[in-house]
């Protein structure tokens, strides 16, 4: 019996040890999918749980681009700039809430992928918009400016995964950018002309006119 219990007592900071190392490792994979200034999950972290959304027909995808954001770093400074992609971040999670993912995939660009069961996201969405648009600091409502939307529904193309959808959401909202719309549904009507239905050099670009006038 003394040698179980010594055998007991001596594996015990083992153990200890190995689920301190445990909490340890997930809290560093948990900090590396975090974006350090917004909090939003980045890409990879963002890629991971939006992909699981995506098996509900329910699901719409959005992407949003702070407008003149340089415009913003080179008149108020850095620090200005930064609590805007942070009050844009905060504004983008309330939105979602607990059953969606957001994400900053770098820069001044976020994606999100929500579900919408009542069907009203072009309701809500136009509402973020205007929500977006109101400045970071009440105190500063000089540090402002407008956030373009572009957004699809997962059922209108069934066979595409994230990166596609991703795609026409990115030149939807890019059309609401250079058509200052604010906001734009990919798959209503032909999009904005582009080249390549993206700016020139985005990830994901198309290489063909065609589908990217296809994405109506």
């Amino acid at each position: 019996m003394n040698t179980l219990f010594t055998t007991l007592a001596s594996a015990l900071p083992v153990a200890a040890g190995w689920s301190g190392h445990v909490v340890w490792l997930r809290r560093r994979l948990h900090t590396a999918r975090r974006d350090p200034l917004t909090g939003l999950f980045t890409r990879e972290g963002f890629t991971r749980r939006a992909t699981a959304l995506l098996r509900e027909e329910r699901a719409v995808v959005l992407l949003a681009d702070v407008d003149h954001f340089k415009q913003i770093n080179d008149r108020h400074g850095h620090a200005a700039g930064d609590a805007l992609l942070k009050a844009t971040a905060d504004r983008l999670a309330h939105y979602v809430g607990p059953a969606g993912v957001a994400g900053r995939l770098g820069g001044d660009e976020f994606a999100a992928v929500v579900l919408d069961p009542h069907g009203t996201a072009e309701d809500l969405i136009a509402a973020l918009h205007a929500v977006l648009a109101r400045p970071a600091d009440p105190a500063r409502p000089e540090v402002r400016t407008t956030v373009s939307l572009g957004w699809v529904r997962a059922a209108d193309f069934p066979r595409e995964k994230l990166a596609e959808l991703l795609g026409r959401a990115d030149e939807a909202m890019y059309a609401a950018k250079q058509g200052r719309a604010g906001t734009k549904r990919a798959g209503l009507g032909r999009l904005f002309a582009t080249v390549a239905g993206r700016r020139s050099g985005r990830r994901g670009a198309r290489t063909d006119t065609t589908s990217a006038g296809a994405a109506a």
